[in-house]
């Protein structure tokens, strides 16, 4: 197994996880598959273009091939995971252009669902949302934080009552885990982005649909743009880094080459 896969997908010293019972449907034990290499590649167990190998899965999950290759195509699905014929599975890598179009999805299409939600919402709704807004403000643990980060979202267009809009929102919001996380490195960025909540919430209790809607594409957009720019600019630094590891292995490899052989006392 790789370096990659060792031990994956949970860190030493956690508790093992508990699969299902065979008697249990196999869809639900792909869905237990996909859930934890999900989450291992959020939090960064699993890289960008570590390798996801059927075997080695089964073997850490004590099942068949055929749930494993169900929890793939649901990640391939969903954008985690790149498929490839005769190669095998790998973490898909992250994508600038992926980033910036998953957020102007969400922008727009969060904004129907905040403008449908606010003449739904009651004082029962709201203090859900006061309490999500507030625990993703405290929190300091990347992978939780994009959990509660989704949670207050759609706390706030839960009245809505749409279903399907529902639906799509979770597949973006899940889609753009791995982008969001990236924020964690950005502290500054993520305190700006806890006072847009606090201004986004503040529109909603006051019914005004206009300038939530605002706030919240322009909270979405400016949060892709950041990563747009800064998945860029650190390709380009690699981009740099790699040019010039090069020359010095050709020197190195030159200097080796032209060292005279020592012919001993």
């Amino acid at each position: 197994m790789s370096d990659a896969t060792n031990g994956f997908p949970l860190h030493e010293g956690t508790a093992p996880l508990l699969l299902l019972p065979a008697a249990v449907p196999r869809a639900s034990t792909s869905r237990v598959i996909a859930d934890a290499l999900r989450a291992a590649i959020v939090d960064g167990t699993l890289a960008p273009g570590a390798p996801l190998r059927q075997d080695a899965i089964a073997r850490h999950f004590s099942v068949s091939a055929i749930p494993v290759r169900e929890a793939l195509r649901q990640l391939e699905s969903e954008g985690w995971a790149k498929v490839e014929m005769h190669k095998g599975a790998t973490v898909a890598p992250l994508s600038a252009d992926e980033a910036r179009e998953i957020y102007e999805i969400r922008s727009a299409l969060e904004s129907l669902a905040i403008g449908l939600a606010i003449p739904a919402h009651t004082a029962e709704t709201l203090r859900v949302s006061e309490k999500l807004c507030e625990a993703a403000g405290r929190e300091t643990d990347p992978s939780l934080y994009v959990t509660r980060n989704e949670a207050f979202h759609m706390s706030l267009y839960a009245p809505a009552g749409r279903p399907q809009l529902t639906e799509m929102l979770v597949t973006l919001h899940r889609r753009g885990e791995r982008y969001l996380r990236l924020k964690f490195g950005l502290p500054s960025y993520k305190v700006e982005s806890d006072q847009e909540h606090d201004a986004l919430l503040d529109a909603v209790r006051r019914g005004d649909v206009a300038t939530a809607q605002t706030l919240v594409a322009q909270h979405l957009l400016g949060t892709g743009d950041l990563l747009y720019r800064f998945l860029n600019e650190r390709a380009q630094a690699e981009a740099v880094q790699t040019k010039t590891r090069k020359p010095r292995a050709a020197r190195a490899s030159r200097t080796r080459t032209t060292m005279p052989t020592s012919t001993g006392s």
